[in-house]
């Protein structure tokens, strides 16, 4: 809401009186035209152009979750972007790695961490990973519009559930639909290349070291194959974004630490080019 600057520097009134504690039901109440999908655009022929963002893959561990994402974004057929982030913090225990319209992905992105950190704040508790799940596929479906037109958000959410001790893992369609996946998960026009990569190299009992490489040699795979998803760039020393979610919270792997593994990864490709399981193992 806009601030008076002729005001006596008091609250408006909406910020005073006890309601949801859903800031989005609070933004739709009073200020229903910021909310991405209310927005109202131009009348359009065909697809709008915009900047898409993929691959985003997630693994589970004994202990904890892996997602990461690759650094390319496309309009088209170009490259708009070598070096975009598509892998945030929603809050503490949980992360979305966005795929789709970069920009209303970034924008939704925000949104959730508000409503998340605004939900903790009325209630002094945090909500289940469940419930921000469920959050989440709301935010979706709220975009169908936009969605119908071209411009569609379908992120990966992954988080550590404090409840029952692990790492959890849940996709979603342009609809807002919500999946639970088990084991794996990928999401983007390179997630076919990469959940075969995945289904081959998963197992049960794969520790942190060799889930966060499991995830890379993913997205590298899915880089082989499909033009929209860039793979490690040693040139312009851009690798892909890797982050750890446990009990101790959430963590991104500093550059050093995911250049090393796409590095390794590249040289036994250069050794041998056909990917052998060996290249996890």
């Amino acid at each position: 809401m806009e601030a008076n600057p002729r005001s006596t520097g008091r609250l408006p009134a909406a910020f005073l009186t006890p309601g949801s504690s859903s800031f989005m039901d609070f933004l739709s109440e009073h200020q229903p035209q910021l909310l991405p999908g209310n927005r109202q655009l131009p009348p359009t022929q065909g697809v709008i152009e915009a900047p898409h963002g993929t691959t985003i893959v997630a693994t589970t561990f004994p202990g904890g979750v892996v997602l990461a994402g690759d650094r390319r974004a496309t309009m088209g057929n170009v490259i708009a972007q070598r070096d975009i982030e598509k892998v945030f913090p929603a809050d503490e225990y949980s992360a979305v790695g966005i795929a789709g319209t970069a920009g209303l992905a970034v924008e939704m992105v925000k949104l959730f961490q508000l409503e998340l950190e605004h939900f903790e704040k009325v209630e002094g508790a945090q909500l289940s990973l469940e419930g921000k799940a469920n959050r989440l596929s709301t935010m979706i479906r709220s975009n169908l519009g936009m969605a119908m037109q071209g411009l569609a958000v379908v992120p990966l959410f992954a988080g550590f559930d404090v409840d029952r001790g692990k790492g959890r893992i849940f996709s979603y369609d342009v609809t807002g639909g919500r999946s639970e996946e088990h084991g794996f998960a990928a999401t983007g026009s390179g997630s076919i290349f990469a959940r075969g990569a995945m289904k081959k190299l998963f197992r049960e009992d794969l520790s942190e070291e060799q889930a966060t490489t499991l995830v890379v040699q993913a997205l590298y795979d899915a880089a082989d194959d499909d033009s929209a998803t860039g793979g490690p760039d040693v040139a312009r020393r851009i690798y892909p974004i890797v982050t750890v979610i446990t009990e101790d919270g959430f963590r991104r792997l500093t550059e050093d630490e995911s250049s090393g593994i796409a590095r390794s990864i590249l040289e036994r490709r250069l050794e041998q080019p056909d990917g052998p399981r060996a290249a996890l193992l």
